[in-house]
């Protein structure tokens, strides 16, 4: 009898053993292979700012890190707008002179262009709040792979959210895309991600 209970505990943990390898040498293979998942076209576009039309071409030769969100976002804007803050703090004042920063709001039928701006300047003065049309919007969310969509809130004070895609585009000074960084990842990624198309 216990000569079988101790080859069942040896045949699970031989399995527990295979199995973890098999994953920690399965995961290596996994994280190039999202390295090397395509990056979305991007392109340019223009939307409007408090001082009038703004275009992603407007800012050739600099570095422009770009953002999809709302300024009645509860949690994950203002915590893509901290990491994009500390990142930005982390570079120096030439580098982050050629740096310019997006906040684009999907929430037009909320967000006045004014109070666009205003939420964009309280992380950082090099964001600008940008925004437009909804079909336009959606034309630029699609170029870049991101996606939202208004959710009704019925009995809610709020009425509607909108859900949301939470990444950070950085785009190089001839204007192509030329990498991706997450919300939750820590500044200095973002970091890197930019001094490295400086």
């Amino acid at each position: 009898m216990l000569k079988q209970v101790v080859s069942v505990l040896l045949a699970v943990l031989l399995g527990v053993g295979v199995a973890w390898y098999a994953v920690q040498w399965r995961a290596p293979e996994k994280a190039v292979a999202e390295q090397a998942k395509p990056l979305p076209a991007g392109g340019d576009f223009t939307l409007q700012s408090v001082s009038g039309p703004v275009s992603l071409s407007d800012f050739r030769g600099k570095v422009v890190v770009l953002y999809f969100g709302y300024t009645a976002c509860p949690d994950i804007c203002p915590t893509s707008m901290a990491t994009l803050k500390a990142a930005l703090g982390q570079l120096t004042a030439a580098e982050l002179q050629q740096v310019q920063c997006l906040f684009v709001s999907v929430d037009p039928e909320r967000d006045t262009l004014e109070h666009v701006q205003g939420y964009a300047s309280f992380f950082h003065p090099q964001i600008r709040g940008i925004s437009g049309k909804l079909d336009e919007l959606q034309a630029i969310a699609k170029q870049y792979a991101a996606f939202f969509r208004k959710v009704e809130m019925p009995g809610s004070a709020m009425a509607y959210t909108v859900d949301h895609s939470a990444t950070l585009y950085v785009i190089g000074k001839d204007g192509k895309l030329q990498d991706v960084v997450q919300h939750a990842a820590p500044p200095a990624e973002l970091a890197a991600a930019i001094r490295s198309r400086l």
